[in-house]
């Protein structure tokens, strides 16, 4: 049975929900999304062995929302996963993350390897090298500010768009980059069209739902970010710049623990396991693999449950 608890750190409360007892293991979950996203793994591991633990990361769920942009950097963000792994009473744990979860994941393992046993990243691989500019700089010279990272940017213009209608705006997302979408179903750069949003990226959903998405998991998520709001994950992508400012001490760094990279066949940053093992492995020497889930697309661990799980137990068993 999951157990709901808070869990204080330096300067920010944290919720978890918890499950098992073993090894930990620590899941972080991506945007827009809060613990839920992994309800399937905590049951799944837990019956392996392990004390499994999934926060709301700052900023979502019934975790703190700090009003600061600046309290959402990723060596912060890197540092709650640090802080919850001491405040749990433990000294390592296995480190896995989706989404923006993963880039946390990985920032972990680079800055704490001491505190990592073997690190998964699924759906988002390892930083490529510090390129000579800020991101949102770059995106804003290269797609002339249509980029979807820069829509994010302005204060209040996503938020006001994702919070109008909850349940459409899951509905979107969540179908709109799984593996259930249309083949050709929206653009391959995410770039918000002039005058619009960012849910006009994602195709209609069918009336009826993929079996992987049920109504109960879209009154989930409504339910959470009624009262969170989206503030707070949005302020993760306000501070990509500053991340790149904060994080050039770690470039040219590599992650020496155990990794594996997980990703759906269908997410539309697939570019083919050759191109994708040779990227991970360039900034993880101790890279395992590239798994591809078959059919799978963004939200891999909710579309394809019991083979995400299985791919995570395989691989903790053996890190």
């Amino acid at each position: 049975m999951i157990e709901h608890h808070d869990v204080a750190l330096s300067g920010v409360r944290l919720h978890v929900a918890e499950q098992g007892t073993g090894p930990l293991v620590v899941l972080l979950h991506g945007f827009p999304e809060f613990w839920y996203s992994w309800r399937h793994q905590l049951a799944g591991l837990a019956a392996a062995g392990y004390r499994v633990v999934a926060p709301d990361q700052r900023g979502y769920g019934r975790s703190d929302r700090p009003a600061d942009v600046e309290a959402y950097t990723l060596p912060q963000l890197a540092g709650d996963v640090v802080g919850l792994i001491r405040a749990l009473g433990e000294k390592q744990a296995f480190v896995v993350g989706h989404d923006w979860g993963a880039l946390v994941a990985w920032a972990v393992a680079t800055m704490r390897p001491d505190m990592v046993r073997a690190v998964a990243g699924v759906s988002v691989p390892p930083l490529a090298p510090r390129g000579p500019q800020p991101p949102l700089l770059a995106a804003r010279e290269r797609f002339g500010g249509r980029f979807y990272w820069n829509y994010f940017e302005t204060p209040g213009v996503a938020e006001a768009e994702f919070g109008k209608d909850l349940g459409t705006t899951f509905r979107r997302m969540l179908f709109g980059a799984s593996g259930s979408r249309p083949a050709d179903a929206g653009p391959v750069a995410p770039l918000v069209p002039p005058g619009g949003g960012f849910l006009d990226l994602a195709p209609e959903p069918p009336v009826t739902l993929p079996p992987w998405l049920t109504e109960a998991d879209i009154a989930a998520y409504v339910e959470a970010f009624t009262g969170s709001g989206f503030t707070g994950g949005l302020n993760w992508y306000r501070n990509l710049d500053r991340n790149w400012e904060l994080t050039a001490v770690y470039d040219g760094a590599v992650i020496t623990v155990p990794a594996l990279f997980v990703i759906g066949e269908r997410d539309k940053a697939f570019t083919g396991v050759a191109a994708m093992d040779a990227a991970v492995a360039a900034l993880a020497p101790g890279h395992r693999g590239t798994v591809v889930v078959p059919g799978a697309g963004h939200w891999v661990q909710q579309e394809s449950p019991e083979h995400v799980t299985g791919i995570l137990r395989e691989f903790l068993a053996t890190a």
